[in-house]
C-alpha cells in the first residue's frame, strides 16, 4: 500500500514539504525584518537588538526539546505540529499589532513584541521536532539509507518558504524611497503576510495528514503515543523510557548548577546561559536511561559530538540576519543589475541557492552511495564547516581596506550566500538525517529536541558574535554630522568631551571597538576572520575524529 512518487520517496513527504514551506515562510519572512524593526521602529540599539535575535533564534530551538519530550509522552507529532502552526500564526499577528501602535505607545509595542517572540518561540518548539521526525517515520528500516536525499528534498520545501518569505516580506514590510528613507510603518504588512503564510501551512497538514502522511503499510504516524503499535519499533527494542528518580533530581541540580556557571564564571546573560545548560543537561538525562544497550548509546553520542560542531556553523551562518543584514544596510552596494535591493532581501539568495542546488545534491548522494563511494554523514558535515570558513575568508578580504566610507559590492554577499549555502546542504539536512537514523524510535522527537539545541547554542553564540560587529559606515557619517571623529576616538587618539559621549549613546554609537575573546575588533576584516577561525578549526577537528565516529555508529553511513 506504500505510495511512491518518482522519485520513490512517499507522497506523505511531498505533504510533510508543503507544511513545513509555508512555516519557514513564516519564519525566514519575519526573521528579515525583526532586527530593522527593533532598531528603527522601536529604537532600540544595534548591539541589543543583534542579543534580543540571538536570543529569540536560541530559544526557538531550545523549546523543541520541551515539544519533543510532550509529543513522545502526551500528545504525539501530529497534535503537536498543529498547536505549534496556531501558536505561530498568532505570534506573527501579535507582530503585526506591534508594528501598529508603536508610534502612538512605544512601551505598548515593546511589550507585543517580546510576548510575541514569545508565542512565537513556543510554537516552533511543538512543530519543528515534530515534524522532522515524522519524516524519519515514512521510512522502514530497510529504506533509512534514502534519509539522506529524503531531508535533502524537505530541506528544499523549507528555503522555497524561505525564498518566498525573504522576498515577499521585505517587499511588503521594508519599504525604502529613492534616496534611503524608510517607512517605519510598513513593518506590519509583513507580519501580516508571515500569519497568513502559517494559517496556510496548517491547514495544508490538516487537510492532507490523514491520507498521505502514513507508514509503508498505509497506517497513519505520527498518532498519540499510547496507541503506538509494536510494529512500529526494531526486535528487542524498548518502547519507552525509563528515567529513574534520582537520575531526574542529579540532571534538575545539574540544570540549576549549570545556568549559574554560564552566567556569573562565564558571563552569559540568562537566557543564553539556560539554553546552553538545558542542552547539556537533557543530553545527560537521555544518556542515563537504563533501557539504552552498548550500541543506542553510541550512536547517541555519535549525535551529541556531532551537534556540538553543529553550534559554530550555525553561529556563523546565522549571522545573516544580524550583522551581514546590517552591513548591506549601511555599508553595500546594493546595485543588482540596475534595481537597489531592499537590505533586508539580501539574504534571499540563500533560499534561491537551496532551491537550485537542493536536488542536485540529493542526486549527488543517490550516485555516490550507487558506487559506494558516499561520505559518512560526519564527514558531509566536516565539509559544510569547512565551506562556512572559505565563505568568510573571502568576504574578510573584499572589506578589507573598505574603510569608513567605501561600499562592498553586493556580488561578494551573492559570493558568500552561495557558498554557505553548499555548506548548509553538506550539514543541515544531512543532521536532520542523521538523528532519524541513530535515533531509537523511543527517543525520536526528544533527540530532534537535542539536535536542534545545538542550533540553539549556535544561534545563541551568533547573537553574541553579532555584537561584536565593529562600527560601520552610517555610524562614521551620523558622527559626522555631531562633528565628533569617530575613528580618532575608536583609535584612542582623541579623548572625547562628556558631551560627546552623550552624543554617541543618544545615537546608539560606541565610543570603543568591541572586543573578543581578549582582542579588540577595529574592523569588519578582523571581525570576518573570527569566523574564519572558528569554523575551519572545528571543519580540521571534525574531520580528524570522523573515523571513531564511524565506528560507534556500527554500521550506520
Amino acid at each position: 500500500m506504500t505510495s511512491t512518487t518518482k522519485t520513490s520517496h512517499p507522497k506523505g513527504l511531498w505533504v510533510l514539504f508543503g507544511t513545513e514551506m509555508w512555516e519557514r515562510f513564516n519564519f525566514y519572512g519575519m526573521r528579515t525584518l525583526l532586527t530593522l524593526f527593533i532598531v528603527n521602529a522601536l529604537m532600540i540599539s544595534k548591539e541589543q537588538s543583534s542579543i534580543i535575535y540571538g536570543g529569540f533564534l536560541g530559544l526557538c530551538y531550545l523549546t523543541p526539546m520541551l515539544g519533543g519530550f510532550i509529543s513522545d509522552r502526551f500528545l504525539g507529532n501530529r497534535n503537536c505540529i498543529m498547536l505549534g502552526g496556531l501558536m505561530m500564526a498568532c505570534g506573527q499577528a501579535l507582530l503585526f499589532f506591534s508594528a501598529s501602535v508603536f508610534s502612538t505607545n512605544m512601551e505598548l509595542a515593546k511589550t507585543i513584541l517580546y510576548v510575541a517572540l514569545g508565542v512565537l518561540i513556543f510554537g516552533n518548539g511543538f512543530f519543528k521536532p515534530n515534524i522532522s521526525s515524522m519524516v524519519s517515520s515514512l521510512y522502514p528500516k530497510e529504506e533509512k539509507s534514502k534519509l539522506d536525499s529524503a531531508f535533502t528534498i524537505f530541506y528544499m520545501g523549507i528555503n522555497i518558504g524561505a525564498f518566498l518569505g525573504q522576498f515577499i516580506c521585505p517587499v511588503l514590510g521594508d519599504v525604502v524611497d529613492a534616496i534611503g528613507n524608510r517607512d517605519v510603518f510598513a513593518f506590519k504588512w509583513g507580519y501580516l503576510a508571515a500569519a497568513f503564510a502559517m494559517l496556510i501551512g496548517t491547514a495544508t497538514f490538516y487537510l492532507l495528514k490523514d491520507k498521505y502522511v502514513v507508514n509503508p503499510a498505509g497506517r497513519p504516524i505520527g498518532g498519540l503515543p499510547s496507541k503506538n503499535d509494536a510494529s512500529d519499533f526494531e526486535e528487542g527494542e524498548a518502547q519507552s523510557a525509563n528515567f529513574s528518580t534520582s537520575a531526574l533530581v542529579v540532571s534538575l541540580i545539574a540544570f540549576a548548577g549549570l545556568v549559574m556557571f554560564f552566567h556569573f564564571v562565564i558571563g552569559q546573560n540568562l537566557i543564553y546561559s539556560f539554553i546552553y545548560a538545558s542542552g547539556l543537561t537533557l543530553a545527560g538525562l537521555i544518556i542515563s536511561d537504563k533501557s539504552l544497550t552498548k550500541i543506542e548509546r553510541d550512536r547517541i553520542l555519535v549525535i551529541y559530538i556531532v551537534s556540538f560542531f553543529v553550534i559554530f556553523f550555525w553561529a556563523a551562518f546565522e549571522q545573516a540576519g544580524s550583522s551581514l543584514t546590517f552591513i548591506a544596510d549601511n555599508q553595500c552596494d546594493r546595485n543588482f543589475l540596475g534595481w537597489n535591493m531592499p537590505p533586508s532581501m539580501v539574504q534571499i539568495f540563500n533560499g534561491i541557492f537551496v532551491v537550485m542546488l537542493a536536488i542536485p545534491f540529493s542526486k549527488l548522494w543517490d550516485s555516490l552511495r550507487a558506487k559506494g563511494n558516499e561520505p559518512i554523514s560526519p564527514m558531509k558535515q566536516a565539509f559544510g564547516l569547512l565551506l562556512i570558513a572559505i565563505s568568510y575568508f573571502i568576504i574578510a578580504f573584499n572589506v578589507d581596506g573598505l574603510g569608513t566610507n567605501g561600499l562592498l559590492a553586493v556580488k561578494w554577499l551573492i559570493l558568500l550566500y552561495f557558498i554557505q549555502t553548499c555548506g548548509e546542504l553538506c550539514l543541515s539536512p544531512i543532521g536532520l538525517s542523521l538523528v532519524g537514523k541513530l535515533s531509537p524510535k523511543r527517543f525520536s522527537s526528544l533527540l530532534y529536541g537535542v539536535f536542534f539545541l545545538s542550533n540553539a547554542s549556535g544561534y545563541a553564540l551568533a547573537g553574541t558574535l553579532g555584537a561584536i560587529l565593529p562600527a560601520t559606515g552610517e555610524a562614521f557619517k551620523k558622527a559626522d554630522e555631531l562633528g565628533i571623529d569617530l575613528q580618532g576616538v575608536l583609535d584612542k587618539k582623541i579623548t572625547p568631551t562628556a558631551e560627546q559621549l552623550q552624543l554617541l549613546t543618544d545615537n546608539n554609537i560606541s565610543a570603543s571597538n568591541p572586543v573578543f575573546a581578549g582582542f579588540e575588533i577595529h574592523n569588519l576584516f578582523e571581525f570576518f576572520m573570527v569566523f574564519v577561525a572558528l569554523t575551519g578549526i572545528a571543519s580540521v577537528i571534525l574531520f580528524a575524529i570522523t573515523p571513531k565516529l564511524k565506528k560507534m555508529m556500527h554500521g550506520v553511513k
